[in-house]
C-alpha cells in the first residue's frame, strides 16, 4: 500500500512537473531574449568609404586649396601645417578625444564626455554604435574612424585665418589645446545622445507599466534619464546634420580670434598679396567638393534614401552658391573670377552642411544662393571695413556660411518646404516618425546653438591663443616672415625651379 501510495504521489508530482513545464514553454516562446542588432555590410562599407572621402578633402584637398591661395614662399608651410595637424589629431582622438566626445560625462555630461573609453578601452571588432534608425548599428571602429576625420579637418580649417605668419610650434600647441577644450566638448554637446533604441525601449516600458502607478513612475523616470543622457545643444533640439556648428562656426570664429590676436601680415593693405597658384586652388577646391559627399552623406551613417538626399543637397547647394558668388562679384567688380567661383563653391558646401539631411533639394538651392552672395559681401566689404587680416577668409566663408546654414536648417527642415521634418522617436516607439513643426521653436533652437558656439569657441580660443603666446610665442619674427615660412620654419622650398 505504502509503495502503491508513494507511486501515486510520485506520478502526481511528475504530472504537476510536466504541467508546469508545459505552461512554462509557451511563456518562454512569447518572450525570447532580445537579439542585439548586427551591422550590415552595406552600411559599414558606406561609412568606411565616407571616412576615406573626408580624409581626401583634407589632404590633399584643403592643403592644396590653401596652398594655392598663399604666396609662393609660404606654400610648403601651409601644406605641412595641414598634413601634420591630421597626423597629430588622429593620435589624440583615439587616445582620449573619442571618449570625451561620445561617452557619458557624469555630472558634466551636458558639456563633455568622460574617460570611460580613453585609449579605446572596451572597444573591439564586435562593438557597435547606434545610427539614426531603430535596430540599425554600425561597427564602433567605423564610427570612430568617421568621427576622427571631422576632428582632424576642423583645426586644419583654422590655419587659413593666420597663414603666412604663425610659428609652427605655436600652431601645434594650439591645436592640442583647442581640440581638447573646444572641439571635443562641442562635438559632445551637439551629437551625443542615447540613441534611438534606448529611447524606444524606455517609451515602451512606460506603456507596458499600464495602470500600475509605481511601475509607471519608475518607467517615466527611466525615460527622463535616457533623454537627459545627451549633450547640451542636442537637448535643446538643435539640428546639425554634418557639422555646421561643430566644424564650421567653431573653426571660423576661432580663426577670426586668431588673426586678430596674432595681427596683420607685414605689408597687409599696402602691398599686393595675390594667390600664387589658382590652378592649385582649383584642384584643392574640386577635391573638397568631391570629399564633401563623404562629409555630408556619410553623416547619415546608413546607406539609404536620406544619405542620397544629403548627397543631392550637397551637389546643388554648391552649384547655386558658385553661381551666386560669381554673379554678385561680376556685378560688383566687373569681372567673374575663378577665385570667386571656387570660393562660392566652398561657401555653398559649408552652408548646406548642417541642413544636408534635413532640407529638400529646392531648399538647398535657395540656401546656396543666399550663402554665395552673403559670404562674398563678408569676404570683401565687411572684411575691408573692419580691417582684420583673415588671410584665406576662414571667418567670411566658414563662420558666416555656417551661421546661415545653421539658422536656415530650422526653416528648411519643415516638410511643407520639402524638408525631412523634425525627428521623433517617441510617438511611434521603435521607428523614426516626423514630429510636429513649429517655426519659432525650431529657429530659436538653431539660433541658441549658433550664439552658444560663437561664445564657447570665441572666448575659449582667445584664452588658448594667449596661453600659447606666453609659452612659445605665436608669431614668427619680422625677418622670418619676410623670408617666408617655407625656409624660415621648415628649411625647404615648395618649388626649386
Amino acid at each position: 500500500m505504502m509503495r502503491s501510495s508513494l507511486s501515486r504521489w510520485g506520478l502526481g508530482a511528475l504530472a504537476l512537473a510536466g504541467l508546469a513545464a508545459a505552461l512554462a514553454e509557451p511563456a518562454l516562446a512569447q518572450a525570447p531574449a532580445a537579439t542585439p542588432p548586427k551591422p550590415n555590410s552595406g552600411d559599414t562599407a558606406f561609412v568606411l568609404f565616407s571616412s576615406y572621402l573626408v580624409l581626401l578633402m583634407v589632404i590633399p584637398g584643403l592643403a592644396l586649396f590653401y596652398g594655392g591661395l598663399v604666396r609662393a614662399k609660404n606654400m610648403l608651410s601651409v601644406l605641412t601645417q595641414v598634413f601634420v595637424i591630421v597626423a597629430l589629431v588622429s593620435i589624440i582622438y583615439v587616445t582620449y578625444g573619442y571618449s570625451l566626445s561620445f561617452t557619458s560625462g557624469g555630472g558634466l555630461n551636458s558639456f563633455v564626455g568622460g574617460f570611460s573609453k580613453a585609449f579605446l578601452m572596451g572597444v573591439d571588432g564586435n562593438s557597435t554604435a547606434a545610427t539614426f534608425s531603430n535596430g540599425v548599428v554600425i561597427p564602433e571602429y567605423a564610427y570612430i574612424l568617421f568621427q576622427m576625420t571631422f576632428a582632424c579637418i576642423t583645426p586644419a580649417l583654422i590655419v587659413g585665418a593666420f597663414a603666412e605668419r604663425v610659428k609652427f610650434s605655436a600652431l601645434l600647441l594650439f591645436t592640442v589645446l583647442w581640440v581638447t577644450f573646444i572641439y571635443f566638448p562641442m562635438a559632445h554637446m551637439v551629437w551625443y545622445w542615447a540613441g534611438p533604441d534606448a529611447i524606444a525601449d524606455a517609451v515602451k516600458a512606460v506603456a507596458a507599466a499600464g495602470t500600475d502607478a509605481a511601475a509607471k513612475a519608475a518607467a517615466e523616470a527611466k525615460l527622463a534619464e535616457v533623454k537627459a543622457d545627451a549633450g547640451l545643444l542636442f537637448s535643446w533640439g538643435a539640428l546639425d546634420f554634418a557639422g555646421g556648428t561643430v566644424v564650421h562656426i567653431n573653426a571660423g570664429i576661432a580663426g577670426l580670434v586668431g588673426c586678430i590676436v596674432i595681427g596683420k601680415r607685414i605689408g597687409y593693405g599696402k602691398e599686393l598679396m595675390p594667390p600664387h597658384s589658382l590652378v592649385m586652388t582649383l584642384i584643392g577646391g574640386a577635391l573638397l567638393w568631391v570629399g564633401w559627399f563623404g562629409f555630408n552623406a556619410g553623416s547619415n551613417l546608413e546607406a539609404n534614401g536620406t544619405a542620397a538626399m544629403a548627397a543631392i543637397n550637397t551637389y546643388v547647394a554648391t552649384g547655386a552658391a558658385t553661381l551666386s558668388w560669381l554673379f554678385v562679384e561680376w556685378a560688383a567688380k566687373g569681372k567673374p573670377s575663378l577665385l570667386g567661383a571656387v570660393s562660392g563653391a566652398i561657401a555653398g558646401l559649408v552652408a548646406v552642411t548642417p541642413a544636408a539631411g534635413f532640407a529638400g533639394p529646392m531648399g538647398a538651392i535657395v540656401l546656396g544662393l543666399v550663402a554665395g552672395g552673403v559670404c562674398f559681401i563678408f569676404c570683401s566689404t565687411v572684411k575691408n571695413a573692419f580691417g582684420y587680416d583673415d588671410t584665406l577668409d576662414v571667418f567670411g566663408i566658414h563662420c558666416v556660411g555656417g551661421i546661415i546654414g545653421a539658422i536656415a536648417t530650422g526653416i528648411l527642415v519643415n516638410t511643407a518646404l520639402g524638408g525631412a521634418g523634425i525627428p521623433d522617436y517617441e510617438t511611434k516607439p521603435g521607428e523614426l516618425a516626423v514630429g510636429a513643426y513649429e517655426f519659432g521653436t525650431a529657429v530659436w533652437a538653431q539660433l541658441k546653438a549658433v550664439l552658444f558656439t560663437i561664445a564657447w569657441s570665441g572666448i575659449g580660443s582667445f584664452i588658448l591663443f594667449k596661453i600659447v603666446d606666453v609659452i612659445v610665442g605665436l608669431r614668427v619674427t619680422a625677418d622670418r616672415e619676410r623670408e617666408g615660412l617655407d625656409l624660415a620654419e621648415h628649411g625647404e622650398r615648395a618649388y626649386n625651379l
